[in-house]
């Protein structure tokens, strides 16, 4: 990253959190923001010395804060020895060069820390183009942020050259091209994940995605259903690139089981975009797994979340922040998993199975995926919601057709297998099948 566009988060700097706290939601507990926010400075190895909120009535356009409020965040970073100051919010390029002026000290928002850590934690190739893309075009527009070199010009070519592009448009036109071939190579990449779809469609496996707010215990629970080695530790996007693995389920064979990115409130649009195609990767799940932090006060408003990036991605009807929507815009069903069971009381634990009771249309399944409660039951609900609508079929197979007898033992439950005699392509097998009605029109379409 451009240390002069975007300036240095150095890892072990001491930093004041600032939530501003904008009138008109009041339906983010601050409380829970500022811990949200400790967590995603701790997520690049930052410490926090104070973390605070401040209520804005009416957001100043050069500064965003006021004056006093600004003179108190001062006081605060003389107090507390921060040389960096997290504001847990937007900031305009403008916003950001004249607090750093007035504070004499670095001043990044939310959306430049989260760039941080995406920038960190990209494992493949694919994650690092994703990432470059979000970086390239937050600082498209924050050109301004950087000195005089970008107010010196270029000679134009030839001996009628005119005055020439100055630094900053040699700069934006640089990171325009960038950005441009990124988008070529990231399309590519969507166009192999596509591939890649349709021959998952053709495979005898449904997909079970996990998606879910970060930190909520995704990638804990895909460690123990498959027994991998995925980074799981208590910490904001711990892991970024998509991993698949194969699960046993009751009533079907085999199953894959997808881990996802982990949403976040107010994600950058920068970065909802540029992981659109690794997100897609959950329109194609035959069952989701929604993981909420149920022991997470702000669970609730995480919940909302999670359902608006999948409203956006097209997996959901509508707004995706009613507590009542459970099924699916293209028909796959979500199954709602209540992690961090074990970190109830036992009150809380009580008055959650109340609302489960209220809630008896859902599907909701809890669970610790660090102890292992409930796994076992949850594996047995995504088996009976694959085959919640499976008919009785009978299908008569030449023997040698193993991907449709594959597809068939995989995919639905084999009843009975027997001889039919031969016919043209050689022996027949007849099998009794009960399967999903999507499955049989994926396996009418082998």
């Amino acid at each position: 990253m451009n240390d002069e566009l975007t300036g240095e988060v150095t890892r072990g700097a001491r930093a004041l959190v600032v939530y501003p706290q904008m009138r008109g939601r009041g339906d983010l507990d601050p409380e829970a923001r500022l811990e949200e926010a400790r967590g995603l400075a701790a997520a690049i190895g930052l410490v926090v010395a104070e973390a605070m909120a401040i209520p804005i009535r009416e957001p100043r356009a050069g500064t965003l804060f006021g004056e006093g409020q600004i003179q108190n965040i001062s006081v605060a970073c003389e107090l507390n020895e921060a040389e960096l100051i997290i504001v847990d919010g937007s900031l305009s390029a403008i916003q950001q060069r004249n607090l750093e002026e007035k504070l004499k000290r670095k001043v990044i928002d939310r959306t430049g820390l989260i760039l941080e850590i995406f920038g960190e934690r990209a494992a493949t190739a694919e994650g690092r183009l994703q990432v470059e893309l979000a970086h390239l075009d937050y600082q498209a527009g924050r050109l301004v942020r950087s000195w005089t070199h970008l107010e010196r010009q270029r000679g134009g070519f030839g001996f009628l050259g005119g005055p020439g592009e100055t630094q900053i448009e040699a700069d934006r036109r640089m990171i325009r091209d960038r950005m441009a071939k990124i988008r070529r190579e990231l399309e590519q990449v969507r166009r192999t994940r596509g591939l890649h779809r349709d021959r998952r469609e053709k495979a005898p496996w449904p997909i079970v995605a996990l998606v879910g707010y970060t930190n909520a215990g995704k990638s804990t629970l895909f460690n123990y259903l498959t027994g991998a080695e995925v980074m799981a530790e208590d910490l904001l996007f711990a892991t970024l690139d998509p991993t698949m693995r194969a699960i046993r389920l009751p009533a079907v064979e085999k199953a894959i089981l997808s881990d996802t990115v982990g949403f976040i409130s107010d994600l950058p649009t920068q970065l909802v975009a540029a992981f659109r195609a690794t997100l897609e990767e959950v329109n194609a799940a035959d069952v989701i797994l929604h993981v909420r932090d149920i022991a997470n006060p702000d669970t609730e408003s995480q919940k909302r979340q999670v359902l608006d990036v999948l409203a956006d991605l097209g997996v959901i009807d509508g707004e995706g922040g009613s507590e009542e929507e459970g099924e699916t815009a293209p028909g796959i069903p979500i199954i709602e998993v209540w992690n961090k069971w074990d970190l109830l009381t036992p009150m809380q634990a009580d008055e959650l199975r109340d609302v489960m009771a209220q809630r008896a249309d859902e599907v909701i399944v809890p669970l610790s995926a660090r102890t292992g409660m409930g796994c076992e039951f949850l594996l047995e609900t995504i088996g009976a919601t694959l085959t919640s609508d499976a008919k009785v079929y009978t299908f008569v197979i030449p023997a040698a057709d193993g991907q449709r007898i594959a597809f068939l033992h995989a995919r639905g439950e084999v009843l009975s297998e027997e001889d039919a005699g031969a016919g043209d392509q050689g022996p027949l097998l007849r099998l009794q099948v009960r399967l999903a009605e999507r499955e049989l029109g994926r396996f009418s379409a082998l």
